[in-house]
């Protein structure tokens, strides 16, 4: 009776025999050895990692690109430390060939937005849009904050305190406001429309102070530039409209951080309402008429009706009450 074949040991077995003595050599020392070998490069990564985050940092401006170089390495090493456990554990490179055939149909098929979100990643990393810290503001009006940008996504803190996680491939096609990439200086808007009988250039000196009385807003100091013009930094009141129930008086000031847009307003606008309490030539228009009767204005013919309960009626230019009983009063 003929014994069972002995099996013809793998690449990687005779790899690990050589290394190992024969005392400690098992069957599966192979597989065993794989592992290790992954695990030794998962932990050699973090050590590379952290040996060259500083000059990685010091080399890129950008926290970002730093962040991403950091990833590649980490990534690299740990990819080069599978292959090596593959190949102890004897996967055969045809093996190998025929899995990177099939994971790219499976890329080209299920992946295909991760892919597209990876190479629009690389765009905004090479673009600059934002950068991790910057404020920035989405197309549907949510605002926050940059907290990391990797090659698939972008994650923000919105100022509700919420977290969200954003593909690149929508973040790139959408329109970004950033408040503080370059100049965190934000220029803002209020409206006044004051009457016609106000006293114009002291509603323009209230509306200016009000808002150089508050601290969160930009005094004065030498004109602010925006693209090739330049804008005077302190608040500044302009006449803009001559409305239908008033003169619109508009007020430019600069906010020194976009961080709390609201509230510099709300101060600008709570300081303006005390200031106008105590302004007898300024006062707040609001939407009202006129009826003006004159000689040329013709003549108006008017009836009243009988009442349930009383009559009136005109006899000789005079004008009589009827009570419920037909007696004159």
């Amino acid at each position: 009776m003929q014994g069972t074949p002995t099996p013809t040991p793998t690449e990687g077995e005779e790899f690990v025999r050589q290394l190992l003595p024969d005392v400690l050599f098992f069957p599966g020392a192979h597989y065993v050895a794989a592992v290790l070998i992954f695990l030794l490069g998962y932990a050699l990564s973090g050590y590379v990692v952290r040996l060259v985050g500083r000059p990685v940092a010091r080399r890129f401006r950008r926290q970002s690109v730093a962040q991403v170089v950091l990833r590649l390495v980490r990534s690299t090493m740990l990819f080069l430390s599978a292959v090596a456990a593959a190949v102890v554990a004897g996967f055969q490179f045809g093996n190998i060939a025929i899995s990177v055939g099939v994971f790219s149909a499976v890329v080209g098929i299920v992946l295909a937005p991760i892919v597209g979100s990876a190479i629009n990643g690389l765009f905004i990393l090479a673009d600059q849009p934002y950068e991790v810290g910057d404020m920035i503001e989405l197309e549907d009006g949510r605002k926050g904050f940059v907290d990391e940008i990797t090659i698939r996504y972008t994650k923000m803190f919105t100022l509700d305190n919420t977290f969200l996680v954003i593909p690149n491939a929508t973040i790139r096609d959408s329109l970004v406001t950033n408040y503080s990439a370059e100049d965190e200086r934000v220029r803002l808007r209020l409206g006044f429309l004051a009457t016609y009988e106000s006293d114009i250039p002291r509603t323009r000196e209230l509306l200016e102070r009000a808002a150089s009385d508050v601290d969160m807003v930009v005094e004065g100091g030498p004109d602010i530039r925006v693209g090739s013009a330049r804008y005077p930094a302190r608040p500044t009141a302009y006449i803009d409209e001559y409305g239908d129930s008033g003169i619109l008086v508009t007020l430019r000031y600069w906010a020194k951080k976009p961080y709390k847009l609201l509230t510099v307003r709300s101060r600008v606008q709570s300081q303006l309402y005390r200031l106008l309490e105590d302004e007898p030539d300024v006062e707040a228009a609001y939407p009202h008429r006129h009826h003006v009767f004159d000689d040329t204005s013709g003549s108006l013919r008017a009836e009243v009706g009988e009442r349930p309960d009383e009559s009136w009626s005109d006899a000789g230019g005079r004008i009589d009450r009827r009570g419920r009983d037909g007696e004159r009063n």
